[in-house]
C-alpha cells in the first residue's frame, strides 16, 4: 500500500518544483518527506497485512460504534440522497472517525515525538521543528486511506460521486494547522513534564463524546450547538467531513470561517511555545 503513497509524494516533490520555494524550505520538505516515509515503513515492518492495519483498525472502530449506535441504541439519521439504515448510519460514521483518528494519532503521537529521539535533539544540523510533524504527516496519510475506502462505499451505496470531494483541502489545512499546532505545544512541554502524554490520553477520551462523532449534531440542545460549533473546532471538522462525503454541501461556511481563526492562532501559540523551549531540549533529553 506504500507504492501509490511515494507515487503521490514524487508528484507533489515534482509540483513543489514549480513553485517558488526558497530552497532551505525545500530541503526541509525533502527531509520530512523522508521521514514520514521511514515512518510508515517501520510502523508495520514485518506484519503480514503491512499498512492495511491502518485501514483495518478504522473499520473494527466502525463495526464497534455501529453496532452500539445504530442497532443496540437505535440512534437514527436521515440524510438527504441516502437510505436510512444501517449502512448508511455506517457510512456517517465512518465519515467522521476518519478526521477524529488522524487527530488523536497525530496529536498523540507528536507528544513523544521529541522525547523519543534524543540522538537527533543533539545534533546541531538537525532541524528539530519537524519531528513533531512527522507522526501528524504520517496519521494524515494513513487516513487518505480511509477517505478512498469511504468514497468507494459512498459510490457503491448511491451511484453518485459528489463534486464536493474536489474541497476537501478546505478542510484539510485547518485540520493540519490544529494537529500541528497542538503537537507543537506538548512536544515540547512532554520534555520537562513528562505526564503530558498520559494527560493527553484522558482528555482526548473526553474530548471523543463533546464532539459529535457517534451522535448526530442535531441532537445537542439548540442553545449550546453553536458553543459545541463555535469552542470544539473538531465539531467543524468532523461535519465538513461528511457534508464533503456524504451530502454533496457545504452547510457550515461561517463555523469553517471561526476554524480556520482558531487553527491560526493555535498553531502561532504552539510554534512560538516550541521555538522558546528548544534551546533547553538538548541538557533535558
Amino acid at each position: 500500500m506504500l507504492k501509490p503513497v511515494r507515487v503521490t509524494a514524487r508528484k507533489l516533490g515534482r509540483a513543489l518544483d514549480w513553485l517558488p520555494v526558497p530552497q532551505h524550505w525545500r530541503v526541509k520538505l525533502d527531509l520530512l518527506k523522508t521521514l514520514v516515509q521511514r515512518d510508515l515503513e517501520a510502523k508495520y515492518k514485518g506484519s503480514v497485512l503491512g499498512n492495511a492495519w491502518s485501514i483495518l483498525n478504522q473499520l473494527a472502530q466502525l463495526i464497534v460504534y455501529t453496532y452500539l449506535f445504530s442497532i443496540v441504541l437505535q440512534v437514527k439519521l436521515n440524510l438527504p440522497g441516502l437510505p436510512a439504515n444501517n449502512f448508511t448510519f455506517g457510512l456517517w460514521m465512518f465519515a467522521g472517525l476518519i478526521p477524529w483518528i488522524a487527530f488523536t494519532a497525530g496529536f498523540s503521537g507528536a507528544a513523544t515525538s521529541v522525547i523519543t529521539q534524543p540522538n537527533l535533539i543533539k545534533k546541531v544540523v538537525f532541524p528539530v521543528t519537524l519531528l513533531p510533524l512527522v507522526p501528524i504527516c504520517t496519521a494524515f496519510v494513513e487516513s487518505t486511506f480511509g477517505i478512498v475506502l469511504l468514497i468507494a462505499f459512498v459510490a457503491f451505496s448511491t451511484q453518485i460521486i459528489h463534486a464536493t470531494l474536489w474541497l476537501f483541502p478546505l478542510v484539510w489545512l485547518p485540520q493540519l494547522l490544529l494537529t500541528a499546532g497542538l503537537g507543537y505545544l506538548v512536544a515540547g512541554l512532554t520534555v520537562f513534564l513528562r505526564d503530558i502524554p498520559q494527560t493527553i490520553a484522558v482528555l482526548l477520551n473526553l474530548w471523543f463524546y463533546v464532539t459529535p462523532i457517534v451522535y448526530p449534531a442535531s441532537l445537542i440542545p439548540e442553545q449550546w450547538r453553536f458553543l459545541v460549533f463555535w469552542l470544539n473546532p473538531m465539531t467543524t471538522i468532523v461535519e465538513t467531513y461528511r457534508d464533503l462525503a456524504l451530502v454533496g454541501t457545504v452547510q457550515h461556511w461561517q463555523e469553517l470561517g471561526v476554524l480556520y481563526g482558531i487553527s491560526v492562532i493555535v498553531f502561532a501559540i504552539g510554534f512560538v511555545v516550541y521555538r522558546k523551549l528548544r534551546p533547553a531540549f538538548a541538557d533535558v533529553v
